[in-house]
């Protein structure tokens, strides 16, 4: 790993908080996921989660319906937590940095979901994930400024105008897309405030 540590994990607990706003924007965003991956289902017969944090869209992709999903995150202490909330039938994690892609290369589809901003070099880290990918690759980033600009409007992190700490990297929607072009075709975007969500195939 190069430069700072990656925070792992979320800061907020937005999967699970009881707040009707975040329940909102979650919803929004797991229908987001639903409508571009469920047309690709036939073709995806193993899913590999770069970055997967507690495991909460792990599990969701479980109940999706994806029958082998490897999750893997940098932290330790992180895929210990998901190994006890968010276990399920066909699910594994185990450690793994997203410079280091390893069982990703077996996979139909890569997800690679809330990673991206927090890297010092998302480019090599995208270099990696083009390496690896097999048919499909799933990423989401938070869309800028909007997200600090909701940040700043419910009182958080006014001293560094809404940045979540951990966040390194901000793109709008249309840097987003054209960082990821690069390397991968764009199939399907999907904008569920306040993200950015994009199903690709490697060029």
């Amino acid at each position: 790993m190069m430069g700072r540590t990656i925070r792992a994990g979320n800061l907020t607990d937005k999967y699970t908080t009881r707040n009707p706003i975040y329940r909102f924007m979650m919803g929004r965003f797991f229908r987001a996921v639903d409508d571009l991956l469920l047309p690709a289902m036939p073709d995806i017969a193993k899913v590999c989660e770069i970055g997967c944090g507690e495991g909460y869209l792990t599990a969701h992709l479980a109940r999706l319906g994806f029958a082998s999903i490897a999750a893997c995150d940098v932290s330790a202490e992180i895929i210990e937590v998901a190994r006890g909330a968010n276990s399920a039938p066909g699910v594994t994690y185990h450690v793994q940095s997203v410079y280091n892609t390893g069982d990703a290369e077996a996979a139909d589809l890569i997800v690679c979901c809330e990673v991206l901003e927090h890297l010092e070099d998302p480019d090599a880290a995208l270099e990696k994930l083009h390496e690896a990918a097999g048919k499909y690759c799933l990423f989401s980033v938070p869309r800028e400024p909007l997200f600090r600009i909701l940040n700043m409007a419910r009182g958080k992190y006014l001293r560094s105008l809404g940045n979540t700490p951990g966040h390194i990297q901000h793109w709008s929607s249309r840097a987003f897309l054209g960082f990821i072009s690069s390397r991968f075709r764009i199939i399907a975007v999907r904008y569920p405030i306040p993200w950015t969500v994009a199903l690709c195939e490697p060029r």
